[in-house]
């Protein structure tokens, strides 16, 4: 029998890994480390304080920062959001690479913050950094200054790798899973639904717009994290047919993407992945989304309808098409394409990779090429 790893989880130190979730990537992490510890690993994690006790995970807790007066009132003083990050991260990598080697058996980063890249060259212990976003400044300054070297890199989809192809020429693919027991197959019903992160690059008001001309309700689910644009753009257009649900906890949220007719998905953005299709997919319902990004990857005409970015018109006009479609096909494409056993498969075959051959960064065919079931179609 294999024995378990100790595998070390590194995700936003903003906000905790819980219900409901402030975004597509702590919902990831979190169905990570619940699926690794059920695989029988010993995960530990780093995240917000307030984290779901019930992953049964450890805690890599850091010390807060606590400046003097002096500092505090030194003209070079940033934001004390910045300073508390930095300060979160680099007391984090200073203590994985002083700690003992046999602590961990491999490091997961999952951040979006530069540190964890620019110390991976301190540590003794392998580390793989997925990338969930296209290329910021503050990553790519750290990954140009380190040459990719201390890490392994894998991206959420084919758009994510060949957006940091300047820099890492070779990258493996890892698609988000989605859970099918945890989203699963709903019989459907007569609203739309939209659901995610409310900011003007998701643009549900376009979602909006698109439901009115097609003649349907539109069902509207998520955190507000930019309350200016809901009160200007959102909030005014509510009534009999747009309803807010709020910021709903997984299990109603499944429960109303599953009894929805279909989902509008309507980035402003390139979508680096798009977790919301994929969740919506696995329920069966249809998507109907903007062609951005990442999403052409899992969106097709067994699943849904994808229409020019930012066209709402031809959004309005393809959702009748959806409508149409079985969704048992859905859920089975979504299976194929957003299979959460496949995801943790591949990362725990990335891990034993590393583990047993730490030193080689950049030649292993296996590592850098997605696998058959990972690759962008």
């Amino acid at each position: 029998m294999t024995p378990p790893m100790r595998i070390a989880l590194i995700a936003s130190n903003h906000f905790p890994i819980r219900q409901p979730f402030a975004g597509g990537l702590e919902a990831h992490v979190w169905h990570l480390a619940r699926a690794l510890t059920q695989a029988g690993h010993l995960v530990s994690l780093f995240a917000a304080p307030d984290s779901d006790p019930s992953l049964e995970s450890a805690l890599l807790q850091v010390r807060s920062l606590e400046l003097s007066a002096a500092a505090l009132t030194d003209s070079s003083m940033p934001s004390a959001t910045f300073m508390g990050d930095h300060h979160a991260y680099l007391t984090l990598m200073l203590r994985l690479a002083r700690g003992p080697s046999e602590e961990f058996d491999v490091i997961h980063n999952h951040s979006l913050h530069h540190l964890p890249v620019a110390m991976a060259p301190m540590l003794t212990t392998p580390m793989l950094c997925t990338l969930h976003t296209p290329p910021t400044p503050w990553l790519e300054s750290a990954i140009s200054a380190t040459t990719g070297t201390g890490a392994r890199f894998a991206a959420v989809s084919g758009y994510t790798a060949r957006s940091w192809q300047h820099l890492l020429p070779d990258i493996t693919v890892v698609r988000n899973g989605v859970d099918a027991q945890r989203w699963p197959l709903g019989p459907g019903g007569r609203d739309l639904i939209w659901f995610g992160r409310i900011t003007p690059e998701k643009a549900p008001h376009l979602a909006i717009s698109a439901a009115r001309r097609a003649g349907l309700r539109l069902v509207i689910a998520g955190p507000v994290s930019d309350p200016g644009y809901f009160a200007r753009d959102v909030q005014p257009e509510l009534g009999s047919d747009v309803h807010y649900a709020g910021h709903l906890a997984h299990r109603e949220l499944a429960h109303l993407v599953g009894t929805s007719a279909a989902a509008l998905v309507t980035p402003q953005w390139d979508e680096p992945y798009g977790l919301v299709v994929a969740e919506a997919m696995v329920c069966g319902t249809p998507v109907v989304a903007f062609a951005r990004g990442g999403v052409p990857e899992i969106v097709d005409d067994r699943s849904g309808r994808l229409v020019p970015a930012g066209d709402v018109a031809a959004m309005a006009a393809a959702i009748p098409q959806a409508l149409t479609m079985s969704r048992l096909a859905v859920h089975r494409q979504a299976a194929k394409r957003c299979s959460a056993t496949a995801m943790v498969t591949d990362y725990l075959d990335i891990y034993r990779t590393m583990i047993d051959d730490p030193g080689r960064t950049d030649t292993d065919d296996r590592l850098l090429h997605p696998s058959p079931r990972h690759r962008a179609s």
